[in-house]
Formats: structure tokens, C-alpha cells, sequence
């Protein structure tokens, strides 16, 4: 990558290269972060019902409960930005997953709705600052390399939503402490995790012979960047569609007639298509100028797959889903554009935060479109043909997103 050759220098001394060893320590510790960031969300929906059950919540506490991640995760990513800059990037981690930890440890044990609730918003303000950041870490300490980690941590991430979904009914089951242990596990999953980035926080400041550099202030306002803009929309987009089908795809089945069994197993083969899209969609990304080609086909695949589901639902529901989870390439394809079109470290944590803080409050809010739709119009139809026109918009926004330019130009 070529340096940034005017303006303010966001990082004021380059990390040092690591040797192989360091390299391949850090390569874990971002996996073992980013297995961690989806089950806070993820562990609860298979055990919903026990938690209601257990401590009397009621339909709406629970709606907002479903409804927390996205919202948590747009609101926090702002303020992950200005903690890097007073902590930088490696603390600013270790203290995410502290927060993480705690939220997850102290929902476990809650007594009633509302610390559940609470514990819930404090892990997921852990993990939403660990989706900004971790961009901005294998910017920093990977030049040249961020393609191939970039796929470790975007296949982490698919890998820790699924586990989580698929363990947390039978740990309920089986456990004597039943949705309270189910949910508490994780507490210590994510311990484990905290204990290499407590030796790279270690190691860091020993190279640096104190705290590592922190990003200088970037003035540079994000909306100065049609390719800035166009990539929050294409993260917003498609992290409402995910959301959406995390809530509603399974339901969509249903309706048109097919069994609980059968609609569940669909949802599954939708998120299951994120651990290879995770692997392969950096890479893409890397080796592809010019990626107008993979958002269009991202865009009207996921058009057929509603558009499948509305007029011909169980004739092959398969094909509709496999449709679904292929579109979801484009988150992978959104967290590898923020390193790949991006210079310095800085402003990917920047363009991190910017992107994830528009696309998760489009994430909160799009479920309760479809739902507010689904009541007021008794059907399907239109909420399908609107989420059918959602194919288009991602493929505009994405192929203004992949176009080869470099952000920080618009910025520095």
C-alpha cells in the first residue's frame, strides 16, 4: 500500500513487524475475538421462550430484547472511535471484551426483565466496539496481508453466530442451571478469549516501551466520501436483510405451509452459507478491480430468493434459501472493503465506525418494518416485493463501494 502523501499522518509511528511467531499469535487472538462477537446476540433466540417463562417477561420486553443487537451495535460504533483514540486500538479491545464478559456473566444472573436487559445492552456495547476496531487491528498490524485475515475473521464471526444458535436449546436442556448456564458459557468463551490479548497488550507495549501510538484526529468528515457513504449503505442494506431473515425467514416458510421443522431447517442452511462466504469474499475483494460484477449478482439473487418465496414457496423452498444465504456475501465483502479501501489505520477504524453505525440502526429497524407491513397489510406480498426491491439498491450501493478509490483521498 502506497503511504498517504499529504495531510495529517493518522498513525504518527508505523507498527513495527511482527516476526512470524507474534504474527500468528495476533491471527488467533482476532479469531478468538471474533468467534465472540455474535453469540451475545445470537445464544438467546433458541432459549426465548425459557427466559420469558422464567422471569414473566412479556411479548413487547421480549421484542425489544430481539430488537437490541442491531440497535446496541449503530448506536456504540461511533464511541468505539473516539476510544481508540484516547486508548488505541489493542486496549481499546482488551477493554471490550472486559465489557463483553461482564454483560454476559451479569445477564445470567438476572433476577428480572430489566437486568437482563441490562446486562444484555453491556455485552453487546462490548462486542459492538470489537466490530469496529478489529478492521482497524489487522489494518494496523497486518499491511499488505489484511486480505487473508480479513477471511479468518469474517469466517469467526459466521462460526460464532452458528455454534452459539445450534448449542444454547441443548445446553438448556441438559444443564442444571438450563438458559442461565446456557447464556453464562459464553462468559467464559470470551474469557478465553481475553487471555491473548492480554499478552499482545503486553507485548505491544513492551515493543513501544510504552502505550502503542494512537490514531491522530481525523477532521476529514465522512460525508465528504460518496464511496464512504456508498459503503454504509451497502453494510446498512444488507445488515437488514440479515436481521430480517434472522427473525422472519423461518416464519415466511411457515405461513406459506410448510412445517416448523422443515422452516427451521431452512433458516439454518441461510446463516450456514456465512462461514465460506467469510473465507472467500475477502479475497474477492482483494484480487478484483473492478466489482460491479459480484454486486449485481449479489443484488438479483437476492430478489430471487424473495421473490421465489412468493410465488412458489414450497416448490423448491431450498433453492429460495440457497439464494438468500449466497446475497449474504455481502457482509464479508463490506468488512474487507473497509481495510481494502482504506490506507491508513486510522481512518479504517474511522470508516469502521461510520459504516457499522449506519448499517446496524438500518438493521434494527428493518424487522420491525416487515413486521409493522405483515400487520397492517395481512399478508406477504408486500413486504416480500418491497424486501425483493432491496436487490437493486445493495447492488448500486456496492458496486459505488467497490469502485477502485481510496477513501482516505477524500479525507486526509
Amino acid at each position: 500500500m502506497s503511504p498517504v502523501t499529504s495531510g495529517p499522518t493518522p498513525d504518527p509511528r508505523p507498527a513495527p513487524r511482527p516476526g512470524p511467531r507474534w504474527s500468528a499469535f495476533a491471527v488467533v487472538a482476532v479469531i478468538a475475538l471474533s468467534f465472540n462477537l455474535r453469540p451475545v446476540a445470537t445464544a438467546v433466540g433458541p432459549v426465548l421462550e425459557e427466559i420469558r417463562t422464567a422471569l414473566g417477561m412479556s411479548e413487547s420486553v421480549a421484542g425489544i430484547l430481539t430488537a437490541l443487537p442491531g440497535l446496541v451495535f449503530g448506536l456504540v460504533a461511533g464511541i468505539a472511535v473516539v476510544l481508540v483514540r484516547r486508548l488505541g486500538v489493542t486496549t481499546t479491545l482488551v477493554v471490550a471484551l472486559l465489557t463483553l464478559i461482564a454483560g454476559l456473566v451479569a445477564r445470567s444472573f438476572a433476577g428480572h426483565s430489566g437486568l437482563l436487559l441490562v446486562g444484555t445492552v453491556v455485552a453487546l456495547a462490548g462486542a459492538a466496539v470489537g466490530n469496529v476496531l478489529v478492521p482497524a487491528f489487522v489494518k494496523r498490524h497486518f499491511p499488505g496481508r489484511e486480505a487473508g485475515v480479513m477471511s479468518a475473521y469474517a469466517a469467526a464471526l459466521g462460526a460464532g453466530a452458528t455454534v452459539a444458535a445450534l448449542v444454547s436449546a441443548p445446553i438448556a436442556a441438559r444443564a442444571a442451571g438450563g438458559w442461565r448456564t446456557s447464556l453464562g458459557v459464553w462468559g467464559l468463551v470470551a474469557f478465553l478469549a481475553l487471555l491473548p490479548w492480554l499478552v499482545l497488550l503486553v507485548h505491544e507495549r513492551r515493543v513501544h516501551g510504552g502505550p502503542a501510538p494512537r490514531p491522530a484526529r481525523l477532521d476529514g468528515a465522512m460525508w465528504r466520501s460518496r464511496q464512504a457513504i456508498a459503503l454504509a449503505a451497502f453494510f446498512g442494506i444488507q445488515s437488514m436483510q440479515a436481521y430480517v431473515q434472522f427473525g422472519w425467514a423461518p416464519q415466511m416458510f411457515r405461513d406459506a405451509g410448510l412445517s416448523a421443522t422443515y422452516a427451521g431447517s431452512l433458516s439454518g442452511l441461510i446463516a450456514a452459507f456465512g462461514i465460506p462466504a467469510g473465507i472467500v469474499m475477502p479475497l474477492v475483494v482483494a484480487r478484483m478491480r473492478d466489482l460491479r460484477p459480484v454486486m449485481v449478482a449479489l443484488g438479483a439473487i437476492l430478489s430471487v430468493g424473495y421473490l421465489g418465496i412468493l410465488w412458489a414457496p414450497t416448490t423448491v423452498p431450498w433453492l429460495w434459501a440457497t439464494c438468500l444465504g449466497l446475497s449474504a456475501c455481502a457482509f464479508p465483502a463490506a468488512l474487507a472493503l473497509m481495510t481494502a479501501r482504506t490506507r491508513a489505520p486510522g481512518i479504517t477504524a474511522k470508516v469502521s465506525g461510520f459504516t457499522q453505525m449506519v448499517g446496524y440502526l438500518f438493521a434494527a429497524a428493518g424487522p420491525f418494518a416487515v413486521g409493522a407491513l405483515l400487520q397492517a397489510t395481512g399478508g406477504w406480498t408486500v413486504p416480500l416485493v418491497l424486501l425483493a426491491l432491496c436487490g437493486p439498491v445493495l447492488a448500486v450501493a456496492g458496486s459505488l463501494a467497490g469502485r477502485p478509490h481510496i477513501i482516505d483521498d477524500d479525507l486526509v
